[in-house]
């Protein structure tokens, strides 16, 4: 509630609808409740599949150059709906995406083994040429989620190709990094992952980090913990913990060809906090204008997600030798956003 006003603050979608009343190029008014997801293959899929469940949407729209294979993958999900909540799945068009509250992005060419997320970059950045061009002539006044890969990459493609304000496009960034963090530390120091609090920053990719120097378990300092559970060398801990997380993607397409279910359940979660407008705090991927030293490049920072898109950037506790890390990530993704044609000039 404003205090001056004596009026609670428009919601984005109540600002989409005054606005496109007043003029038809502004933003389209938004129904909260609906969702888009643009590529139904695996992450796509896995993903409207998790949504269903989560019962956050009473209407889901699956888009796919195929428009087959959406239609299938609507039509089976939906076949479930009669034992979760109640959930208008259907195949749809670009023009669906107009009023979704969050547009949900998993197009593109997968990762294939031996191949790194930035190896997809030029292959994909040409899919969301077109995708984008798509989203920005709707006027879309909802979030747009990124998940596809090179993540941080095609976030900033999509800042700069969507005609969306920068709090409103978000990357799934490494929300689901974090999460195998979590996992391998609490199941490497016997504890609730819930309880672990620890963040991985910089690039969803090799160039990542983890911000060892504020990660703590239920309040007590990681290393502190480690040394209370585990004992031995807590730098050797961390170099294995490391590896092991940068590798998990890799080791799970050289299994099984894909990952998708890990990813789908950190998209649930991102778009929860959207849909709740809970104000969590999330490492994804944002466009940054000068914090930390870093300006033209997207990748993830912890910032406050909640209806509006990003709400603020939490500066992380980082170290020096962790600041260096995070800005040398930055600079491999610039090195590779140099090297793009999106016909801006």
């Amino acid at each position: 509630m404003d205090s001056t006003l004596g009026q609670a603050t428009p919601t984005a979608s109540e600002e989409a609808a005054m606005s496109s009343a007043q003029d038809p190029a502004a933003p389209t008014a938004v129904n909260d409740r609906k969702i888009a997801i643009v590529g139904c293959g695996f992450v796509g899929s896995a993903t409207a599949f998790a949504l269903m469940q989560s019962g956050l949407f009473s209407e889901m729209v699956l888009i796919d150059v195929d428009a087959d294979r959406a239609e299938g993958e609507a039509l089976d999900i939906s076949h479930g709906t009669a034992f979760a909540s109640p959930c208008d799945i259907h195949a749809g068009t670009y023009d669906d995406v107009a009023d979704a509250g969050v547009i949900v992005v998993t197009a593109g060419l997968g990762q294939k083994p031996g191949e790194t997320r930035i190896d997809l970059v030029n292959k994909n950045v040409a899919i969301f040429k077109d995708i984008m061009a798509e989203i920005r002539s709707r006027h879309c006044g909802g979030i747009l989620l990124v998940v596809s890969n090179p993540v941080d990459v095609l976030t900033y493609v999509s800042v700069k190709l969507s005609g969306m304000p920068e709090e409103r496009v978000i990357g799934s960034g490494t929300v689901l990094d974090t999460g195998r963090l979590k996992h391998i530390l609490g199941e490497r120091l016997q504890v609730d992952p819930r309880n672990v609090h620890a963040r991985i920053l910089g690039e969803h990719g090799d160039s990542e980090l983890i911000a060892w120097s504020s990660a703590h378990v239920a309040g007590i300092p990681l290393e502190d913990y480690f040394t209370m559970r585990a004992g031995g060398s807590y730098e050797q801990f961390r170099r294995e913990v490391a590896g092991t997380v940068v590798n998990a993607a890799y080791e799970i397409i050289a299994k099984k060809k894909a990952t998708y279910y890990g990813i789908a359940m950190a998209v649930t979660r991102i778009c929860g906090a959207i849909a709740r407008d809970e104000k969590s705090v999330l490492s994804v991927s944002n466009f940054l204008n000068g914090e930390y030293g870093l300006s033209d490049v997207a990748l993830s920072t912890p910032c406050i997600v909640g209806k509006r898109g990003i709400e603020a950037r939490m500066p992380p506790s980082l170290n020096y030798r962790e600041l260096a890390d995070l800005r040398a990530s930055a600079a491999t993704l610039k090195d590779v956003i140099a090297g793009l044609d999106l016909g801006l000039e």
